[in-house]
């Protein structure tokens, strides 16, 4: 098929050069950002393709209703929000964008890192309250530690990029062999939990990740550490990390990414909110953000970007 034979559904708004973009090169565009699930489903066969970011899980459900849907691009890093095996059985290509948001990520670990070795949010806060304590602000420095990285995909080499400025030893683990590169060295998780005074998380959340990062796993590493999460909150037990920040094993937590979001990403959760969580807000060692270590104004730009390109691929018009 060409690309005026195919008509794409937009689910979500992304930055308006998506939609130009796809239009310019002969593709329908249509859109629908506020229906429900199963209104999109009583619609679903009219197209060729979707665009989405999270709104809503693609499940088989939704598949099986899809019956001439040629691909799914999600505008973000990950895939998790698809049944990506019922697609792929279905012949339905899969795009993702985890190189249009890969530096900001890796810039906003580096940040969380720097803030919490130095206080820095602790300080402030401090100081806009009156109070001006110097001793029990006085910080870590990075050059001379060694930072884990476990998941060594598009985020992981980005953050490791990052960490070139420094006096540094990168380490980092991956499911896959030979991912290791002159910025970081591949190790066994054993060899990494004996080094590291800094864990940085850069994985999917799969069935092999989710509640990876629990009691077992924290004191399993061989000194007290830091740990920054940009990649998927489910992947750490909360009640455990709360225990590990009361006894010290670990020294300050930068967390993107809660394990109480929604898959939408878009809320956090309803309702009373955990004790853990509680203890999480009123720690001097931790700093939260709202799941936007990639959600800088340049990479909503390159994710549309690196969507529309991939798009475009798979339809040579010719």
């Amino acid at each position: 098929m060409k690309p005026n034979d195919i008509k794409i559904l937009h689910l979500d708004s992304n930055h308006a050069l998506l939609w130009k973009q796809l239009q310019e090169a002969g593709f329908q565009n249509f859109e629908d950002f506020t229906s429900s699930k199963e209104a999109v489903e009583s619609k679903i066969s009219d197209y060729h393709g979707i665009v989405i970011r999270s709104r809503f899980k693609i499940d088989k459900t939704f598949l099986d209703k899809a019956t001439n849907l040629q691909f799914i691009a999600r505008v973000g890093a990950g895939l998790e929000s698809i049944d990506c095996d019922y697609a792929s059985a279905k012949r339905i290509h899969l795009i993702a964008a985890p190189e249009g948001n890969r530096n900001a990520v890796g810039e906003h670990a580096l940040g969380m890192l720097l803030s919490l070795f130095n206080n820095l949010n602790t300080a402030d806060s401090e100081v806009r309250s009156g109070q001006w304590n110097r001793e029990s602000n006085r910080g870590h420095e990075l050059d001379g530690k060694t930072v884990g990285i476990i998941g060594y995909g598009n985020m992981g080499k980005a953050f490791a990029k990052k960490l070139r400025g420094f006096d540094v030893k990168v380490l980092c683990h991956d499911i896959l062999e030979n991912v290791g590169d002159e910025n970081a060295t591949q190790v066994s998780l054993t060899e990494l939990q004996e080094q590291a005074d800094v864990l940085s998380l850069h994985i999917p959340w799969t069935p092999q990740t989710d509640k990876m990062v629990d009691a077992s796993f924290i004191n399993a590493f061989a000194k007290p550490f830091w740990l920054i999460n940009t990649a998927r909150g489910k992947s750490v037990v909360t009640a455990d990390l709360v225990e590990a920040l009361q006894s010290g094993k670990i020294l300050g937590a930068g967390l993107d990414v809660l394990e109480y979001e929604k898959l939408s990403f878009e809320t956090l959760f309803e309702g009373e909110k955990p004790a853990a969580f509680d203890t999480l807000l009123k720690a001097k060692n931790t700093l939260l953000t709202p799941h936007i270590a990639g959600w800088t104004q340049e990479s909503k730009i390159k994710l549309a970007q690196v969507i529309v390109d991939k798009i475009i691929k798979l339809y040579p018009n010719e």
